[in-house]
């Protein structure tokens, strides 16, 4: 009888502590499109990506002209000389095709460490307003839904964007309120 009201004594401890921990959730997704600093690298990248695209389609355009003045000249020349002028063609043609190549991969690579160190920003962040409201878990939801349901109240997504917003610029009150009114 006493081992009984001890096991029952401490499901009900269990419980109560349990009925005592603060949770919520942020919607990651929306803190990724909605964070200014996210939304400027995006742009920053998408820019040198812009840059980099014609650098390499002016080059590239060169590189056609060259192959159609051979088209045009390749009858008068003899065999030995067309044999050259297309290995030297296709040499081109490689060194291009390399030279975009590693152009695309040096800014994917710079992409990627500056969106982890965001990513990681927006982590460091999200776990000091965890510590500072006593939050026992805030858990990340995105499009996969790995939250399918939470009580009003729990979602602290605008919360935190508010704060990352104006600890990375300024948070304008007009956006804010936008956000919240299409939220609504």
């Amino acid at each position: 009888m006493i081992k009984r009201f001890i096991g029952v004594a401490a499901v009900a401890i269990v419980m109560v502590s349990c009925n005592e921990q603060k949770t919520a959730y942020v919607d990651t997704t929306k803190i990724v499109q909605e964070y200014k600093e996210m939304k400027d690298v995006e742009a920053e990248f998408s820019s040198k990506s812009d840059s980099v695209r014609k650098q390499l389609d002016s080059v590239a355009r060169s590189f056609q002209q060259e192959v159609q003045a051979y088209q045009s000249e390749m009858e008068s020349m003899s065999q030995s000389q067309r044999q050259e002028k297309e290995q030297e063609l296709m040499q081109k043609q490689q060194m291009l095709q390399q030279q975009q190549q590693m152009q695309s991969n040096r800014l994917r690579e710079q992409s990627t460490v500056v969106m982890d160190s965001i990513v990681n920003k927006i982590k460091d962040y999200v776990k000091e307003y965890g510590e500072e409201n006593n939050y026992t878990y805030i858990f990340g939801s995105n499009e996969s839904a790995n939250i399918m349901y939470a009580e009003e109240g729990l979602d602290i997504t605008q919360d935190i964007l508010k704060e990352l917003n104006k600890d990375y610029g300024g948070s304008s009150e007009v956006e804010t309120e936008a956000a919240e009114e299409v939220e609504e």
